[in-house]
Parts: structure tokens; sequence; C-alpha cells
């Protein structure tokens, strides 16, 4: 199937399965004459497989050796566990960050309980003097702004993991 199938059978846009292929994660697709990809069922298989993985909000490294092991079927599960569990660490602690979060933004909601002209907005008016405070002390000091990294590569494959 040429990668508009692929894209379609998976549901993972063609510059995601581009981009997977050049991490590494996806192999290659052979070519036709006329240079167009050409898919075979077992990538679509695997690109579903990084799908999910990634739905899971897990890295590309996590995936990467997820991936590994998959390839070498008879190698012990060992560092997959530790992975995940290393990941639901990973989403305990955002969980935390984020009911902080919620609580800041309800603080924050609570100081205007009507609505008024602008330049007495209890919101407006904390934020500009949350603005002014030193960044150590920011509303937004906590804020997660993405996924966690820090994801191992395999035994046998550390320098080689990239995010």
């Amino acid at each position: 199937m040429k990668i508009g199938a692929l894209s379609t059978s998976t549901g993972v846009p063609i510059d995601t399965i581009r981009h997977y292929e050049r991490e590494g994660l996806l192999p290659e697709a052979a070519r036709t004459e006329g240079n167009y990809r050409i898919y075979e069922s077992a990538h679509a298989q695997r690109l579903s497989f990084i799908r999910h993985c990634r739905g899971l909000d897990m890295t590309l490294d996590e995936i990467r050796i997820l991936l590994h092991f998959k390839d070498a079927p008879t190698e012990d599960c060992g560092e997959v566990n530790a992975l995940l569990d290393q990941h639901i660490g990973h989403v305990a602690h955002r969980i935390r960050e984020l009911r902080a979060l919620e609580k800041q933004l309800r603080d924050l909601r609570n100081t205007c309980r009507t609505a008024q002209e602008a330049e007495h907005c209890g919101i407006l008016n904390q934020l500009d003097r949350i603005a002014l405070k030193p960044a150590a002390q920011s509303l937004s000091s906590g804020h997660v702004h993405g996924s966690h990294a820090g994801a191992q590569a395999p035994t046998g494959q550390r320098g080689k993991a990239r995010q």
C-alpha cells in the first residue's frame, strides 16, 4: 500500500509516518520504480503500536525501547516493566502538578465573581500582580508544558536514544 493508504488505515498523518521513519521507529518501505513507498501490513501493525503508545503519552525514546524488545522477543522484559513503572511515576507526578494548577486557576477565578468593567476585574488585576513577581513566585511556575523526558535506552542501546 502507498503512504496515503497507510495513513488512512492507521489514522496517522503522512508527515508523522515520515517522521517516524526518520527517527528509526518505522522501517523504511521498499520503493517502486516510480519511487513511491510501498508499505506492508507489518508497517501498519508497527505504526498502530507506535500510535497507541503515543496515546499513552509515551515519548519516542520510550517507544524506541519498547520496539527494541518487540524486535527481540527472546530477551528478558524486565526493562519493559521498569520503563512502564517509570512512566506511571511520571504520569502520577504530572497529575499532581495539574491538580495544583487547577487549584491556582480556581483561586484566580474566585477573585472576580461578577462581570464588571475590565479595569476592576479581579482576575486581570491578580494576573498583573503575579506578573510583577519574580519568576520563581509566578502563578505558572509549576505548570507542565509537555511530556516528560529521561527515558533510558535498553542495555547496549544507551548511547543511541534520541528524543
